[in-house]
Order: C-alpha cells, then sequence, then structure tokens
C-alpha cells in the first residue's frame, strides 16, 4: 500500500493537469465556467479547433482519460460555478 506522502504527490501530479483545474485558474473573460473542464475536455475529443480561445488554456494531453475526473469535480463544484455566474460573491478566492 502506498504511503500517504506518496499518494499526495501523485494526486497533486495529476490535478495539476486537470482540465477543470486549469480552466478556473485561467478566468478568462466570457469562457464559460459551468463544467468547464468537463466542456474543455469534450471540445478536444471532438475536434476543436480553438481551445485557448474559448477557454483560456490548452487541453490535457489526454482529454478522454481526464473527462471523468473533470465531470466528477466539475459537479462538486457546481455550487461555487452557479453562484459565480449568477454574479454573486461568496468572498472565495484563488488561483494564480
Amino acid at each position: 500500500m502506498m504511503n500517504r506522502p506518496l499518494l499526495a504527490l501523485l494526486l497533486a501530479l495529476v490535478v495539476q493537469g486537470c482540465a477543470s483545474v486549469t480552466t478556473l485558474n485561467a478566468a478568462k473573460p466570457g469562457a464559460p465556467i459551468i463544467y468547464s473542464g468537463t466542456r474543455l475536455d469534450w471540445y478536444s475529443l471532438k475536434g476543436g479547433c480553438c481551445p485557448m480561445d474559448r477557454f483560456g488554456v490548452e487541453p490535457p494531453r489526454y482529454p478522454g482519460l481526464d473527462l471523468p475526473a473533470s465531470a466528477l469535480l466539475d459537479t462538486l463544484l457546481l455550487p461555487f460555478a452557479v453562484a459565480a455566474e449568477l454574479g454573486v460573491n461568496l468572498g472565495v478566492s484563488g488561483g494564480y
């Protein structure tokens, strides 16, 4: 069984490439917020031409592999995404 520090390091490396995390950190004006990572993965899988113009970031290297994790994370973050879309200030900050 893996020890906790190794598991935490592995998780941190995986999350850095997660489409949900990268799209929310991009903070591109006009970019989708609700299910942004899932939408970026799907856009990439369907051959979308310009992810930088639409989402502000490049898609992950393996969007099909990232899609289930992004869908889960986007679902967990849905209340915050809806609040942000509606312009409700929750006092939450982060990103770069």
